[in-house]
C-alpha cells in the first residue's frame, strides 16, 4: 500500500484525467469495430481507472462512470438512495 499527499489542485486535476480517460475508454467500448479481446483488456483498465476515480471523486460524480452490470444497477440505486438521504437531512 502507497500513500500520497496532493494539493486540492492536484486532486481535481486527477479526477479530470480519469475522467477523459473513462469517457474515451466508454467510448470506445460501444465502437463495434473493435474486437473484443481488446474490449475486455480496455475493461480491465477500466476497472482500474475506476477505483482510482472512487478515491478522489465526490460520490455523485462516482454513480456516473459505474459499469453497467446486473451487480452494479442494484448497487447503484443503493448509493443513490443513501446520496439521496445525505442531501435531505
Amino acid at each position: 500500500m502507497l500513500g500520497l499527499l496532493i494539493k486540492e489542485v492536484e486532486m481535481k486535476e486527477l479526477e479530470y484525467l480519469l475522467k477523459r480517460e473513462m469517457d474515451e475508454i466508454l467510448l470506445d467500448l460501444t465502437d463495434s469495430r473493435i474486437d473484443s479481446t481488446v474490449k475486455r483488456a480496455m475493461k480491465e483498465r477500466y476497472t482500474i481507472l475506476f477505483s482510482l476515480f472512487k478515491r478522489v471523486a465526490p460520490k455523485n460524480e462516482i454513480m456516473s462512470y459505474m459499469l453497467q452490470t446486473p451487480y452494479n444497477q442494484n448497487k447503484r440505486e443503493k448509493v443513490k438512495n443513501s446520496i439521496d438521504v445525505d442531501i435531505e437531512s
